[in-house]
């Protein structure tokens, strides 16, 4: 069996990572324009609890942060890319769930 050469490895594996990258970034557009579009009141009710859902998961993944540093004894390091990632994706996976549930 013949190996992968390490460099062709290490090209695969970065176009992956700005590939996802650039579906991260995707994301963070596609929510912000979700948020300033207008619509209808079903769709303002599904933007409205998908909004409130991730809300809530931002404040409690950041309190979840502040506690785990207090009990370390660690200074506070809040990557903002990570969060707003990860604030997309929360958004993406509510506003789809809300959309099916409500119907779109």
């Amino acid at each position: 069996m013949s190996s992968a050469n390490p460099s062709t490895a290490t090209t695969i594996l970065l176009l992956a990572f700005v590939l996802f990258l650039l579906v991260l970034t995707l994301l963070d557009v596609a929510m912000i324009v979700s948020l300033l579009r207008t619509g209808d009141e079903r769709r303002q009710l599904i933007v409205w609890k998908a909004s409130s859902f991730t809300l809530l998961i931002v404040v409690l993944t950041l309190i979840f942060d502040i506690v785990e540093s207090v009990i370390r004894s660690e200074a506070m390091e809040i990557n903002p890319f990570i969060k707003l990632s990860v604030t997309a994706m929360t958004y993406f996976l509510t506003i789809l769930y809300f959309k099916k549930r409500y119907g779109d």
